[in-house]
């Protein structure tokens, strides 16, 4: 059952408490979130797109390639065809589309034996999901400031159980990063850093409305308060926003809870499935689509610039295809490497997979810079908003032969919104920070890394001779 534009905004008047400054507000109307409601609306109608589905496994319904289980190479490729389909629609700059959380959930639908006695829960709620075509968010992160009263002993108000009964668990706390939450059907509630020993009660995975009762999500500032989109055509679009997520004695029934006091568990839905693997991949066919449209930006603002034959403009537009050519290389390496798993699941090569993200923090910000550096000082004396671009000064000065004032004024905001705004240095801390700390896409890189294959060359090299072997021809 495909969904429509108006279908989710329909959806948001539900009772969620949404705070902003403060008060509650109904989201589906405010007009700070109008555009990233329109932008999520879009992107779950295209996901009914006809060449982008497929029936589900056992069932008369069909639903969005991301949600599928992939058991071949060419179900690989047919995801990777519809999470880029959705990227272009955001120029990559939606992180958490409904793409993502998705391919977590065809990971746990792929093998939910790691749910032990509660894996028809897991099944079950993909499979709802994916038939309502569902966009769901997750918050899987503790509140930082817990990571320091975990070493003294403090309290800790990271998300926890309470109290169970015969009809589910009560869980209070808070988790951070609730990222498109504000505009989400569902959220899935779960933990990925390692849990230390005697924090069972915060070792858990369920799945709530954003509308359950006792649930409030605090979004920061939203970036979409600006004059108009042509003076910042992604701020206004494209903020998915993020917000702490507080869980005030939440109630969850059994048939939305995967894991309860279960620290094994909780880390085994993550990397003893495919789920890390699936959602990783699908966030970093979405970088390379965000790559390769700073390209493009880049391209463009060497001709109107007027800079295409300049020896350092070219170099600079160079090594930005080099990036992008990357993580595009690296994806389609870990599509083409891929082999099934013990769950005939088809997992990508997560060699290359990881590899990929493990540079990601460094990517981004060197696409950033080439980019900025074409630009050089063109975003400093922009006009202050689109009213004054007719004003005959400012169209005397911004033209020329081959590109219009309003049309060089255009392309710059868009540039400005990439690497000056406040949207663009959001996005320059989240690509920065996309899988944590870079230890943790190291650890990622050292875990999947086929180190026996470069050793077993080295032992070849090394083989076969020794302090006394002579020179060849002697």
């Amino acid at each position: 059952m495909s969904r429509s534009a108006s279908d989710h905004r329909s959806s948001l008047a539900d009772g969620r408490s949404v705070y902003l400054d403060g008060e509650v507000i109904d989201v589906g109307r405010h007009p700070l979130f109008a555009g990233i409601v329109d932008t999520i609306g879009d992107l779950v109608e295209t996901g009914g797109q006809p060449d982008l589905r497929r029936c589900l496994p056992g069932s008369e319904h069909d639903a969005a390639m991301w949600w599928h289980t992939p058991r071949t190479r060419d179900d690989l490729t047919a995801r990777r065809r519809a999470s880029e389909r959705l990227a272009e629609r955001t120029c990559g700059f939606v992180g958490r589309g409904p793409d993502h959380v998705a391919s977590f959930f065809a990971g746990f639908a792929g093998d939910p034996s790691v749910f032990g006695e509660r894996a028809g829960v897991a099944c079950d709620l993909w499979r709802e999901a994916a038939q309502r075509d569902l966009y769901v968010s997750y918050v899987i992160i503790p509140p930082s400031i817990d990571r320091s009263r975990r070493a003294e002993g403090g309290p800790i108000t990271q998300v926890r159980v309470v109290e169970q009964d015969a009809e589910g668990m009560i869980v209070d706390g808070d988790l951070i990063l609730g990222t498109g939450t504000a505009v989400s059907d569902w959220l899935f509630v779960s933990c990925i850093p390692p849990l230390a020993e005697g924090m069972d009660d915060h070792a858990l995975s369920f799945v709530v409305p954003v509308a359950t009762d006792g649930l409030r999500l605090h979004c920061r500032n939203p970036y979409g308060a600006q004059t108009s989109v042509f003076d910042a055509p992604l701020s206004t679009r494209f903020d998915e926003t993020d917000g702490l997520v507080v869980f005030d004695n939440v109630r969850v029934p059994w048939e939305q809870v995967l894991v309860v006091g279960d620290r094994a568990a909780t880390a085994a839905q993550f990397h003893n499935t495919s789920a890390h693997t699936l959602g990783n991949l699908q966030a970093q066919i979405r970088l390379a689509v965000k790559l390769r449209f700073m390209l493009g930006l880049a391209h463009r603002i060497i001709d109107v610039s007027g800079a295409r034959d300049t020896a350092g403009a070219l170099a600079d537009l160079a090594e930005l295809g080099a990036l992008t050519a990357g993580v595009e290389a690296h994806v389609l390496a870990a599509e083409y490497r891929a082999q099934p798993d013990a769950a005939a699941v088809m997992v990508p090569d997560k060699r290359y997979l990881y590899a990929a993200m493990s540079r990601q923090a460094e990517i981004y910000p060197r696409a950033l810079h080439l980019l900025r550096s074409l630009t050089s000082s063109q975003l400093i004396d922009l006009p202050s908003s689109v009213a004054a671009i007719d004003h005959p000064d400012l169209v005397r000065h911004g033209s020329s032969p081959e590109t219009s004032a309003e049309e060089r004024v255009k392309l710059y905001r868009l540039a400005w919104d990439v690497v000056g705004s406040e949207f663009a240095a959001r996005h320059h801390q989240y690509e920065m920070f996309y899988a944590g700390a870079p230890t943790v896409s190291a650890a990622h890189l050292r875990r999947t890394w086929r180190f026996e294959e470069a050793t077993a060359l080295l032992d070849q090299a090394m083989g076969g001779w020794d302090r006394s072997t002579p020179l060849p021809g002697s």
